[in-house]
């Protein structure tokens, strides 16, 4: 029984209580039309309320009628510590043959598609061999495998983040401005990771400075354009947090003066920017021309899921659960560890989902992820 739909277990339990469709229908305050099409699935329950009259109705708990077969989150626990004793790892035995930047760069791109794909669990089994291997090539020949080393660590950065190990974070994007030195573009790579580790912190001043120090230093040409526009993005988000509505609003223009490639990425920004500012009204109507224009799918699918996260968090504040709902749904649906492996968004999950506006698919997504 755990295997089927709900519509399926609804006539289940309802014969079980010994009702007809009409006793049933006549006890709910519907019409027999309606619990027939729920039972065959042509009407699904939108509403987690509606489910909740139907398991009162035939003396069940909720649970009953979402006791899907729970699969548990791949845990990212096991993939973190290995990450932090990389990290912790000072000393390298020397290799018999360093790994060639060839090799480095094609396991580099590798992680960094897991990264686009929100590919979590996997990435992070990948970076502690990876960080070695950068780490094992810039000792053998330092100079030329600088850019390799200091991406490979503002990768880590980045996922500790989505894993909320802001602290981690933070230390690998140190490294990674470490290793950049005097190298303004090299900065700039770290910076981009940076910015996103303090803001995680709660530290969205020193993220805004170290933003826009980078955008000044480095002399930026058409082929880094994209760099230049995840800094200014990352200025505008920081300074959004502050209240600071010139600034924000200022790297956005800038940043969207980068070109139409960014178009999308500024234009999400811009939506997660006005919300935080106060201006949900604006944030709601650029959000929905944003999902009607074609560039939206250019982003790759880690940034569509987060940015439908942040949406998601600006209807729970307004007190909109149902399209909270809908919207965590479209992220999960977008990139499935996006939902599955963040904390934070466990955490969402489960206030939203205990509303009775809530759509009834959530109640499934929290039963799943054991935060009902």
């Amino acid at each position: 029984m755990n295997e089927l739909p709900v519509g399926r277990r609804v006539a289940q339990w309802r014969v079980r209580r010994n009702m007809t469709q009409q006793q049933f229908a006549d006890r709910l305050g519907k019409s027999k039309s309606w619990v027939d099409k729920v039972e065959r699935g042509v009407r699904q329950l939108e509403r987690v309320s509606n489910l909740r009259e139907i398991a009162e109705t035939l003396r069940i708990d909720v649970e009953v009628l979402l006791a899907a077969r729970p699969v548990r989150p791949t845990p990212v626990v096991a993939g973190v510590d290995g990450v932090r004793l990389a990290l912790a790892r000072y000393h390298l035995p020397g290799a018999d043959r360093p790994p060639l930047a060839e090799e480095l760069r094609a396991r580099l791109e590798h992680a960094e598609q897991s990264y686009r794909h929100a590919r979590y669990p996997a990435l992070l089994a990948l970076l502690p061999g990876l960080l070695d291997a950068a780490r094992e090539a810039h000792a053998a020949r330092p100079g030329a495998t600088d850019t390799l080393l200091v991406s490979v660590y503002a990768l880590i950065a980045l996922a500790l983040v989505k894993v909320d190990q802001g602290d981690l974070a933070w230390l690998a994007a140190d490294r990674a401005m470490t290793a950049a030195a005097d190298d303004p573009r090299l900065a700039a790579v770290a910076t981009v990771a940076l910015s996103q580790a303090l803001r995680s912190r709660g530290r969205r001043l020193s993220a805004l400075d170290a933003a826009l120090l980078a955008v000044d230093r480095c002399e930026w040409s058409t082929a880094a354009s994209s760099l230049r526009g995840a800094l200014l993005i990352q200025a505008a988000l920081a300074a959004a947090d502050r209240a600071d509505e010139r600034v924000a609003h200022q790297s956005l223009d800038q940043a969207g003066e980068v070109g139409a490639d960014k178009g999308a990425a500024v234009d999400a920004a811009r939506v997660v920017a006005e919300a935080a500012l106060g201006d949900v009204t604006t944030a709601t109507a650029r959000h929905q021309r944003l999902m009607a224009d074609d560039r939206w799918r250019s982003l790759p699918p880690e940034h569509r899921a987060a940015y439908l996260l942040d949406v998601a968090r600006v209807h729970a504040r307004a007190g909109d659960m149902l399209r909270a709902g809908r919207t965590l749904l479209d992220a999960e649906r977008v990139a499935h560890s996006e939902v599955h492996h963040r904390p934070a968004v466990r955490k969402l999950v489960a206030v939203v989902s205990r509303n009775a506006d809530a759509p009834t698919e959530l109640s499934q997504l929290a039963a799943t992820l054991h935060v009902a």
